[in-house]
C-alpha cells in the first residue's frame, strides 16, 4: 500500500485495531527506518516517532504543532488519535482543513472506536459526513472491522492459542469459546492465564473448567470491561449466553466490581495502588472521568443488589438484571458525555 497522507481505523475492539496498525501501518515504516511500535518503548533514532493522543482530553497546541510542523530528525511522525469519534464538529472542521495539505513524514491516524449495529459503525452525524473520511475511503486510506463476532471467535481463540504454543483439545476449545465474549484483549488475558496454568502447553477441558470455577475473573473480566465501556449490548449477550441467565455471575461480579471501584476510589484520593502497568493509565483516566460521585453510584448499585438478595426482596437473577441495568446506564451515560475513554 502506498504511504497515505492520513488514515482512519474504524473498529470497536481496541486490541484488534492496535494489532492491525502494528502490522499494516507501522511494520512498513519499521522496515524502512528501524524498529518502533505503537506501544512505545526504546527504539533506534531512525524509528517512527509514534505519539498517542486521546480525543476526550482534547487536542492541545502540542498536537497541532506535531501535525503541522515538519520533523527535523528525518523520522516519520505517526500521530494516533484514540476515540476520534468523540471530537466535536468544530475540531473536525479544523482537522479537515489541516489534512487538505499533505505533509511528508507526518501520518495522522484517527481511531473511530464506536460500537457497530447492523453491520455498520454508529458514527456521530458530523463524523459520518466528513469529506476527509469520504476521501480516505476513496483512496483506500481506511480500515474497518466490526471486531470479533460469535462465529469468528472460536477461530480467533485457536489462532491466539497456537501463537502461545498452547495445544487445546477440541472440547476445551469449544468450552473456552462459549465462555468468552468477543473481545480480543480479554481473550488474550484468559489465554495468558492458561499458559501460566499449563507449563507443558497442554490444555484440556478440565483445566478450562477449573480456571472458570476458581478464577471468576476469567469470565467476569470481559463482563466488567463491557460495563465500563457502556456497551450494554455486549453485557446482555453475556447474560444470555449463561445457562441460568447470568444468575451464577452475581456474587463474583459484586466482589470483583467492588474491588475495581475501591481501586479507582484510591486513585482519585491520591493513594498508592498496585495495578499492572499496561492498564494503569486507563484506570486513572477512568477514575478521573467518573469522579467520586460516579464511583459512589457504583457502590450504591452493588450494595442494593446484595441487600435485595439477602433480604429476600429479589432473586439472584432479578438482582443481577437490575444491577446490570443500573451499571449500564451509569457507564453508558459517562461514555455519551465524553467522560470516559473509548
Amino acid at each position: 500500500m502506498e504511504r497515505p497522507g492520513f488514515f482512519f481505523c474504524i473498529c470497536p475492539d481496541a486490541a484488534l485495531m492496535r494489532s492491525w496498525m502494528e502490522r499494516e501501518l507501522l511494520e512498513p515504516l519499521k522496515n524502512a527506518g528501524g524498529a518502533g511500535g505503537l506501544l512505545g518503548g526504546a527504539a533506534p533514532s531512525s524509528a517512527p516517532d509514534v505519539q498517542t493522543w486521546w480525543a476526550d482530553e482534547g487536542l492541545d497546541r502540542r498536537f497541532w504543532d506535531a501535525l503541522t510542523l515538519l520533523a527535523m530528525d528525518g523520522r516519520t511522525r505517526v500521530l494516533v488519535v484514540r476515540g476520534a469519534h468523540q471530537l466535536p464538529a468544530d475540531v473536525w472542521k479544523k482537522l479537515s482543513s489541516a489534512l487538505a495539505t499533505p505533509r511528508p513524514g507526518i501520518l495522522p491516524v484517527f481511531c473511530l472506536e464506536c460500537p457497530w449495529e447492523k453491520g455498520q459503525p454508529k458514527l456521530p452525524a458530523h463524523v459520518a459526513k466528513l469529506k476527509c473520511l469520504a476521501f480516505a475511503e476513496k483512496q483506500q486510506w481506511l480500515w474497518r472491522s466490526a471486531g470479533l463476532e460469535p462465529r469468528s471467535l472460536r477461530q480467533y481463540v485457536q489462532r491466539e492459542a497456537v501463537a502461545r504454543r498452547l495445544s487445546m483439545s477440541p472440547e476445551a476449545l469449544n468450552t473456552l469459546s462459549e465462555m468468552l465474549i468477543p473481545d480480543a484483549s480479554a481473550i488474550r488475558g484468559v489465554l495468558e492465564q492458561l499458559s501460566l496454568a499449563s507449563p507443558d502447553g497442554s490444555v484440556d477441558v478440565a483445566l478450562v473448567r477449573q480456571m472458570t470455577e476458581f478464577t471468576p475473573d476469567a469470565v467476569i473480566f470481559d463482563f466488567i470491561r463491557q460495563l465500563e465501556n457502556g456497551n450494554a449490548r455486549a453485557v446482555w449477550k453475556t447474560l444470555l449466553r449463561e445457562g441460568d441467565g447470568g444468575e451464577s455471575l452475581l456474587f463474583p461480579l459484586l466482589t470483583l466490581m467492588a474491588r475495581e471501584a475501591r481501586t479507582l476510589w484510591q486513585m482519585m484520593a491520591g493513594e498508592k495502588v498496585f495495578v499492572p502497568q499496561y492498564v494503569e493509565a486507563e484506570k486513572r483516566r477512568l477514575a478521573a472521568k467518573l469522579g467520586f460521585e460516579g464511583l459512589t453510584a457504583v457502590f450504591e448499585a452493588l450494595t442494593a443488589a446484595e441487600l435485595a438478595v439477602k433480604s429476600g426482596a429479589r432473586s439472584p437473577l432479578q438482582a443481577m438484571e437490575e444491577l446490570v441495568a443500573s451499571l449500564s446506564m451509569l457507564f453508558g451515560s459517562a461514555t455519551q458525555e465524553g467522560r470516559r475513554p473509548c
